[in-house]
């Protein structure tokens, strides 16, 4: 383990987030302030639907899909992250239909019926976008790293100009905030979560295990190109990027037979981050559980889940 100096030094942790931010590479301009245009609305048992499209890069406008509670005010705000699993045609929709991957019922339903309001939009490559016709996910990392930038970073500023966004709406801008997601929807809410500090509390399932031993379990290979960001592990492990949400609340939950996860991955982020956590006094604050399962989200997970909503302080 490298050191661990910047924990708890304003400071220092700027610094990582300043060289996090450096290896994402440039990114679309951040149109200020973010706006969005509400396409249609319609209503479920527990929700009010709301389909938006919004602008929040200068490159191109992006599909998202908000769920409010249907006849309550929102106590919380989720920014679902979706997954990927090469459903380049589902994205933002997960939170609404759900994915074989993932517990009925859906989220935003779930969530919904508890009184959580939820933003999910099409990631770079999902559902509607449409990045100058470009639609292979393949091809736009090669475009975009041919111009010095990545395709992750891409994804991370649309995500977090989503919340900013979302901050806009009067009966949410005061919201706490959960970054929540699967697979890859578990890696941007990590990633939300370390690099805005408003970001209140972080749920990842399916997906934090440390590099190294992805390496040398192979694992790293079953993961998309989106996921290799140039020169990140001369800088960061993954531990050292989840600590960046320390002291607040983080919970991830993994499958004792995922690929994604190797055993040896899980022990090193939970030793990494309980010393992190138990540093700035809130040890209570990480908690890590593995399951019987695979890359999946099992019914003993989602139960999990809600709970650790329900309790976050």
């Amino acid at each position: 383990m490298r050191q661990w100096s910047w924990l708890g030094d304003a400071a220092a942790t700027a610094q990582r987030h300043s060289d996090l931010w450096r290896l994402l590479g440039p990114r679309p301009a951040l149109v200020e302030p973010p706006s969005g245009v509400l396409i249609a609305t319609q209503t479920t048992e527990n929700a009010r639907v709301e389909t938006w499209t919004l602008t929040l890069n200068s490159e191109e406008t992006v599909p998202a899909i908000l769920m409010r509670p249907r006849d309550k005010p929102s106590r919380s705000l989720v920014l679902y992250c979706h997954a990927h699993g090469n459903r380049f045609e589902c994205g933002k929709d997960e939170l609404l239909t759900g994915r074989l991957a993932l517990q009925n019922p859906p989220y935003g339903e779930t969530l919904a019926s508890l009184g959580f309001a939820s933003l999910a939009i099409d990631h770079w490559c999902f559902g509607e976008r449409d990045f100058g016709g470009v639609k292979s996910e393949r091809a736009m990392v090669k475009r975009l790293l041919w111009e010095g930038k990545t395709l992750w970073g891409y994804r991370v500023h649309d995500a977090l100009a989503s919340l900013e966004w979302a901050r806009t709406q009067p009966d949410l801008a005061q919201l706490p905030v959960t970054a929540l997601g699967l697979s890859m929807g578990s890696t941007m809410a990590i990633w939300a979560a370390a690099l805005e500090p408003s970001i209140n509390a972080c749920i990842d399932l399916c997906c934090l295990a440390e590099y190294d031993a992805l390496v040398a379990s192979g694992g790293f290979d079953q993961h998309g190109e989106y996921f290799f960001v140039p020169g990140l592990r001369a800088e960061f492990t993954a531990a050292e990027i989840s600590a960046l949400i320390a002291p607040r609340p983080h919970l991830s939950l993994v499958g004792r037979d995922d690929p994604l996860t190797p055993p040896a991955g899980v022990r090193s982020i939970d030793r990494a981050l309980s010393a992190a956590y138990a540093s700035l006094e809130k040890p209570q604050y990480w908690q890590q559980q593995v399951f019987d399962c695979g890359h999946q989200e099992t019914t003993e997970m989602r139960s999990v889940v809600m709970d650790f909503l329900e309790h976050i302080r």
